[in-house]
C-alpha cells in the first residue's frame, strides 16, 4: 500500500505495526523539514502511547514548540521535525486544541495503543487528501486511492451517486469517492473509530461557513488604506511562514494577480532571487507567459519558461486517470502538471497563488451573475424561458460568425457557446441562487444521465445547509470555498504535484489571511466592476498596474478545438454507442447528441464531454 505512494514520498520509507491489535501503519516520506532520520515515520511519541503517519506541513510548529517549553510540558526532543511537534502536541493537549492551533495543511492518523482508537484529521481547507472507509471486515485509509486499492479487502464497486455528481460538477466532492463505502474526510474535521465503533461520524473543529457568518456579522470597520496594511501584515506573515524548508523552494508564476502577489512578497523576504516557473503555450489565447516573463523581470526573480506545444499536453491525457485514481474533469490539470513538472527540475517546494479568487472575490461568476439577473430577474418567468429556448437553438458556429467581430471588441470569446449557456441559465432560473447552481452543473440533468441512480445528498441541493449569508455574492464565494476550492482545485493541484514530488504551498489559505478576508466588506473585494480590488491594491505596490490589468484568462486549454481535431479518435472511441451499452454506466442517448453538435459546430460541449471521457478513460483503465 505505502509503495503506491512512492511518488508522494521517494526520500523514505517506514512500517510500523501491532499484530495483537490488528493495526499497521505504512507511510513514504518526502523530507522537507528535518533531513535527518529524527523525523523518519511513522513516529511514536516519548512514551510510546500513540504512533503518527503525517502528511504535510505545520507552518507555526516552532511557535507550538515554544509553547510547550513554556508549559515545562515538551518532551526531550529529538530533532526538529514539525511531525515530531505535532505528536507532543497531541500527546499534552489532546487532537482537538492540537488541530485547532496548528497552522498548515495536514492529514493525519494516530493511533492511541492505551484506547485502540485510530484518529484520522484533515487541515481546515483540505489541502491534503485523505481517504477511509470500511471494506467488509477491515478499515483502510490513505492519502489516495491507489493505496486503498491495493489492499486484497478492497473491492472497487463503482458508486452511481459518485458519478452523477462528477457529471454535474466534473468532480467527486467530498465525503463521497468513485467507490462505494469509501470517503474522503472531508476539510476541517476528525474522525475517531474502534472496532468498538465502526459507525464514527466526522467531527469539525473548524468551520468555513462559521468563519464567513461569523465574520459578516462582524465586518472590518477600518478605511481603505487601513485594510491594506492589515492584508499586507497577515500575506507576508503567512507567505513568510510557508518559505521555511530544508530543501529548495520556489513558485509557480503565471503573471495574474494571485500568483504575481505571492512571488512579490516572497521576493521582498528574501536576500536571493526566488525561483518562478511557468509554462507558454502556442496558442495565444492560452498563452500567459510572455506577462509572467515580464514580472519576473521586475521583481528581479531567477526565473525558468519553458515553451510547449498542444501535442505536450495531450501526450499527458492517457495519464490522467492513474494520476488522479477517481475520474476527475477540470482540463486545466495538464498544464498544471506541466508546470509542476518543470518546477520539480528545480525545486522541491512550490509556493502558489490558488485561493486568491475564492476569498478575494476574483471569479468573473460575482461580476458576471449579479447583472444577468439584474438584466433579466424582472422578466416573468414564462418570457425568461422562451428566450432562453431562443438562444440554446441558434448554431453556435453561427453565432460567432455573426457577433465574433462586436464580442472581439469586449474581450468576449466564443460568443456562441457563451449565448447556448446563457440559454440553459435563463430557462430554468427563478432566482440569483439559481443561476449560481447552474453555473456549476455542467450537465444539468446529470442524474438522469446515470443509469439506475439518482442524484445523492449534497450542498448544492441542500439549500438549509448553505452558510447564513444575506449577500448573494458572499453566498457564492463561501459555497465555492466549501466545494469546488477543496474538491477540485486543491485535489488537481494535490495530484498534479505530488505526481512528481513537488510539495505546494498555497499562502492565501493561512488561517489569519482566511479570517480577515471574510471580514472585509464586499465593496473592499470588488469595486467598479472589478474583482480582487484590495489585493489588486496590494499588488501596486510591488509591481505597475500595466504588468497584471488585464482580463482573467485561467489556465486553460483548447479542449473545444483538441476534441473536434487531435483527440477527436481517441474521444469517439470511449464515446462508441456500443461500448456506452455494454458498460451500462451512462445513457448513451444525451452522450452522443452532445457529441454529435459538438462535432458539427452547433455547440461548444468540451468541458460537458471532458467528464464522460474521463470516466470513461478511468473505466478503461480499471
Amino acid at each position: 500500500m505505502a509503495d503506491t505512494l512512492y511518488h508522494r514520498g521517494p526520500d523514505d520509507r517506514g512500517m510500523w505495526a501491532d499484530e495483537s491489535a490488528g493495526i499497521a501503519f505504512g507511510h513514504r516520506r518526502l523530507s522537507v523539514l528535518d533531513l535527518s532520520p529524527a523525523g523518519h515515520q511513522p513516529m511514536l511519541s516519548a512514551g510510546e502511547r500513540y504512533v503518527i503517519a503525517f502528511n504535510g506541513e505545520i507552518y507555526n510548529h516552532t511557535e507550538l514548540r515554544a509553547q510547550l517549553q513554556a508549559a515545562a510540558i515538551a518532551p526531550v526532543w529529538r530533532g526538529h521535525s514539525d511531525t515530531e511537534t505535532v505528536l507532543a502536541c497531541l500527546q499534552a493537549w489532546g487532537i482537538e486544541k492540537t488541530l485547532t492551533s496548528a497552522v498548515g495543511m495536514f492529514a493525519i492518523a494516530l493511533w492511541d495503543r492505551e484506547l485502540r482508537t485510530l484518529i484520522l484529521a484533515r487541515d481546515r481547507v483540505g489541502e491534503k487528501p485523505l481517504y477511509y472507509g470500511w471494506q467488509g471486515d477491515t478499515f483502510l485509509f490513505g492519502s489516495e486511492l491507489k493505496a486503498l486499492k491495493a489492499h486484497p479487502a478492497f473491492r472497487g464497486d463503482i458508486d452511481r451517486g459518485a458519478l452523477a455528481l462528477l457529471l454535474r460538477h466534473n468532480y467527486v466532492p467530498a465525503p463521497w469517492s468513485i467507490y462505494q463505502g469509501i470517503h474522503k474526510l472531508p476539510a476541517g474535521t476528525f474522525l475517531q473509530i474502534s472496532l468498538e465503533r465502526r459507525d464514527a461520524n466526522p467531527v469539525p473543529y473548524w468551520s468555513l461557513a462559521e468563519v464567513a457568518e461569523r465574520r459578516a456579522g462582524n465586518p472590518f470597520a477600518g478605511s481603505d488604506a487601513e485594510a491594506l496594511e492589515e492584508l499586507e501584515l497577515h500575506l507576508g506573515a503567512a507567505v513568510r511562514g510557508q518559505m521555511v524548508a530544508d530543501v529548495p523552494l520556489g513558485a509557480l508564476l503565471s503573471g495574474g494577480i494571485d500568483s504575481t502577489a505571492i512571488a512579490a512578497l516572497m521576493q521582498s523576504q528574501s536576500t536571493k532571487p526566488v525561483r518562478t516557473f511557468t509554462i507558454g503555450f502556442g496558442e495565444r489565447e492560452y498563452d500567459e507567459a510572455s506577462h509572467a516573463r515580464a514580472v519576473a523581470a521586475h521583481l528581479g526573480t531567477d526565473h525558468t519558461e519553458l515553451r510547449l506545444n498542444g501535442g505536450d499536453a495531450l501526450a499527458l491525457v492517457p495519464q490522467m486517470p492513474a494520476m488522479y485514481d477517481e475520474p476527475f474533469a477540470d482540463c486545466s490539470q495538464l498544464p498544471t502538471h506541466l508546470v509542476m513538472k518543470l518546477a520539480r527540475q528545480h525545486v522541491t517546494v512550490a509556493l502558489s497563488g490558488d485561493a486568491g479568487d475564492e476569498i478575494f472575490g476574483g471569479y468573473n461568476r460575482y461580476i458576471h451573475v449579479p447583472r444577468v439577473w439584474d438584466r433579466f430577474g424582472w422578466m416573468p418567468q414564462l418570457l425568461r424561458s422562451s428566450l432562453g429556448v431562443c438562444l440554446k437553438t441558434l448554431p453556435g458556429d453561427m453565432i460567432d460568425r455573426l457577433a465574433g467581430p462586436l464580442a472581439k471588441r469586449f474581450g468576449i470569446v466564443q460568443p456562441g457557446d457563451k449565448a447556448h449557456k446563457l440559454g440553459h441559465r435563463l430557462h430554468d432560473m427563478r432566482g440569483i441562487d439559481d443561476l449560481y447552481v447552474s453555473l456549476l452543473s455542467e450537465w444539468s440533468n446529470a442524474d438522469g444521465m446515470v443509469l439506475d441512480e439518482q442524484m445523492p445528498p449534497n450542498l448544492l441541493d441542500d439549500r438549509a445547509r448553505w452558510p447564513n449569508l444575506a449577500d448573494p455574492v458572499a453566498r457564492m464565494m463561501a459555497l465555492d470555498g466549501l466545494t469546488y476550492l477543496p474538491d477540485d482545485i486543491l485535489v488537481k493541484v494535490d495530484r498534479a504535484a505530488m505526481a512528481v514530488s513537488l510539495e505546494t504551498r498555497v499562502p492565501f489559505l493561512d488561517r489569519d489571511v482566511i479570517e480577515f478576508a471574510w471580514s472585509l466588506p464586499m465593496h473592499m473585494k470588488i469595486r467598479d466592476g472589478q474583482g480582487k480590488w484590495l489585493l489588486r491594491q496590494l499588488l501596486d505596490r510591488y509591481v505597475p498596474r500595466a504588468l497584471v490589468d488585464r482580463p482573467k484568462m485561467g489556465f486553460g486549454i483548447p479542449l473545444d478545438a483538441w476534441l473536434r481535431g487531435p483527440l477527436r479518435d481517441w474521444a469517439e472511441n470511449l464515446l462508441a454507442e456500443d461500448r456506452l451499452r455494454l458498460e451500462g454506466y451512462l445513457n448513451p442517448v444525451p452522450v452522443r447528441a452532445a457529441w454529435k453538435a459538438h462535432l458539427a459546430g452547433q455547440a461548444s460541449y468540451g468541458y460537458r464531454l471532458w467528464s464522460v471521457l474521463m470516466f470513461q478513460a478511468w473505466l478503461e483503465q480499471q
